[in-house]
């Protein structure tokens, strides 16, 4: 029987792949290194890990199955988009490290693409970029300042290039487009196919993975789960949206709730109008955020932020629908494609994605604990994410390369505020990117 997010999912509903949970962890066990979270974040460093070192002894231990999470629910952008702040990080590591973090971003997109192919993972995957349209003067204003910043920092038309109003619409035919931003670092992909072709993979190369298994504390060298102790000098959390659930870390990470909705395959006659020929991904500069990608199969899958922060940093499978944000993103998506109007919906679903307080992803390892960590992607993480398994896997192996280096690695976010202060912040924030918005600026 389906869970109700195979059914409501477009990519879980048409993933290449048995969803049947793999064995749970019978009892304790010894391994080299325990990684929590069979997500793209633990899969890509078990992948790494096992690649590097045969020999090691890797457990993946996963409280669902492999992809439950962001990793098989997300837009499908395999992006070079990092999410803390430039302006920030020029603060604390200077443009140096601003620049040699896109870069590594940039590379990244085509590091996943050349895994996919050597690994067989049919995740759909086309590099046509991502076109940012702009739709007011206010978002026009925004596209010329982030290509300028780009600028700032030495990249070039073949990273990012401003997009006059006809090269705009040619590429994403929404209405009123002024113009708009091209970048070719994007790819559109299948999450839940690469998610589940990369634990495939991992199986391959002698890695385990526990499904059904809850881990219920993490100290040093020992995971606890209800069955039973994982002990392992390094233990790798990699829970992302979902590491509130572990005692003390529940102000580590903020869950916020991105919701998505997908169209049946469309006809070519509107594909002509709404373009998106190269599969581009697409968004807007409006304030709160939307994406979208032309699927495979020919179908529309757009999502967006706008859903609520709740109280404890809590997730429950009920917050995957929200009908009021549901009504929202087929209101955007008709006002982008009118053609749309009257289309049914096929899917809608939803998932939360892990924001730090100071909105900076990171990575980094506690050689006195053992304890190693990556998350807070902001949504961006299909790259970020295996860039974060790289860099565990050279730090775990104590190798010194120039993605140990890169100035994330080792960063760490100060703690969420207590409640109610953590709800009534979120919530207010999202609240006025709503406003301003809807008033155009």
């Amino acid at each position: 029987m389906a869970t109700s997010l195979e059914a409501d999912s477009l990519w879980m509903s048409t993933v290449d792949d048995d969803l049947t949970p793999r064995p749970a962890l019978g009892g304790s066990l010894v391994a080299d290194v325990a990684i929590v979270g069979a997500g793209y974040t633990g899969l890509w460093t078990a992948y790494y890990l096992a690649a590097a070192a045969p020999s090691l002894r890797v457990v993946v231990l996963e409280k669902e199955f492999a992809g439950y999470g962001a990793s098989g629910r997300n837009g499908g952008w395999c992006s070079a988009l990092f999410p803390t702040p430039v302006r920030l990080m020029v603060h604390r590591h200077g443009r140096e490290g601003v620049v040699a973090m896109q870069r590594a971003m940039n590379s990244t997109v085509d590091e996943v693409g050349r895994v996919a192919a050597a690994e067989e993972i049919d995740c759909h995957w086309s590099k046509g970029g991502t076109v940012v349209v702009a739709r007011t003067p206010g978002q026009l204003r925004r596209a010329e300042a982030a290509v300028a910043e780009a600028r700032e920092f030495g990249f070039g038309e073949d990273d990012v290039a401003l997009l006059d109003a006809a090269e705009a619409a040619r590429r994403c035919g929404a209405t009123n487009v002024l113009g708009g931003m091209y970048t070719p670092h994007c790819a559109a992909i299948h999450p839940a196919r690469l998610v589940r072709g990369l634990a495939r993979a991992v199986e391959r190369r002698g890695v385990t993975i526990y499904e059904q298994t809850p881990v219920v504390e993490l100290r040093k060298g020992a995971a606890e789960t209800p069955v039973g102790t994982v002990r392992a000098p390094v233990i790798v959390r990699a829970t992302e949206a979902y590491t509130p659930e572990l005692p003390g870390a529940r102000r580590a990470i903020a869950p916020v709730y991105s919701l998505m909705i997908s169209t049946p395959p469309l006809p070519d006659d509107f594909w002509a109008v709404a373009g998106l020929a190269e599969r581009e991904t697409f968004s807007d500069f409006r304030r709160l955020i939307i994406y979208g990608q032309r699927t495979a199969d020919g179908r529309l899958a757009f999502g967006g932020r706008g859903a609520p922060y709740h109280f404890g940093s809590k997730t429950s499978a009920e917050y995957d629908s929200e009908p009021r944000v549901f009504a929202a993103l087929y209101k955007a998506l008709v006002e982008l494609f009118p053609a749309l109007a009257g289309v049914k919906i096929t899917h809608s679903w939803g998932g939360a994605v892990g924001v730090a307080s100071d909105w900076s992803a990171s990575v980094g390892l506690d050689r006195e604990t053992g304890l190693a960590w990556a998350g807070g992607y902001v949504g961006d993480g299909v790259g970020t994410t295996n860039l974060a398994g790289r860099t565990l896997a050279d730090l775990v192996l104590g190798v010194e390369s120039e993605l140990t280096s890169l100035p994330w690695v080792g960063h760490e976010s100060p703690r969420w505020p207590p409640e109610p202060l953590r709800w009534m912040g979120i919530n207010a924030v999202r609240k006025l990117v709503t406003w301003a918005d809807a008033a155009r600026l």
